[in-house]
């Protein structure tokens, strides 16, 4: 009776750590690409396990698209310095991150970019940008 117990609780041991495992997978995230968008927030939903951001983004037509954002636990964001009141319907937000480029031109508070491979030109605001990497030449062999 005990080795079935133990065998019982084993087995849902493992199950928990597959449902765990899946729920954290990144399968739908193109971690090649970068969006930035700006839009007025719809809703901010605080809550576990995880954030949400609603944005209404303007689109081509006219009219906006919304986009749900879903950030980390609140408890990792009440570390970061957020509350439940940081962001709120009707604030204006714009995402900034991961966009690589070759500069093109340079302003008193922002960069121009020229974004591979169809040569798309974009502005950062220079307090967006993180870090710089440069090309190094090839060595001569």
């Amino acid at each position: 009776m005990k080795r079935i117990l133990i065998a019982i609780l084993l087995l849902i041991g493992l199950m928990s750590a597959f449902a765990v495992l899946g729920h954290h997978s990144a399968a739908g995230v193109d971690r090649s690409k970068t969006v930035t968008v700006e839009g007025t927030v719809k809703q901010f939903k605080w809550g576990n396990p995880h954030a949400w951001l609603d944005v209404e983004v303007p689109n081509s037509k006219g009219g906006a698209d919304v986009w749900s954002f879903e950030m980390t636990s609140p408890t990792f964001l009440v570390r970061a310095g957020w509350k439940a009141t940081s962001v709120k319907a009707g604030d204006k937000v714009t995402t900034a991150g991961g966009i690589r480029g070759t500069i093109i031109s340079i302003k008193d508070d922002a960069i121009i970019i020229k974004v591979a491979p169809d040569g798309i030109k974009m502005e950062i605001a220079k307090n967006a940008i993180a870090s710089v990497t440069t090309q190094e030449s090839p060595s001569a062999s």
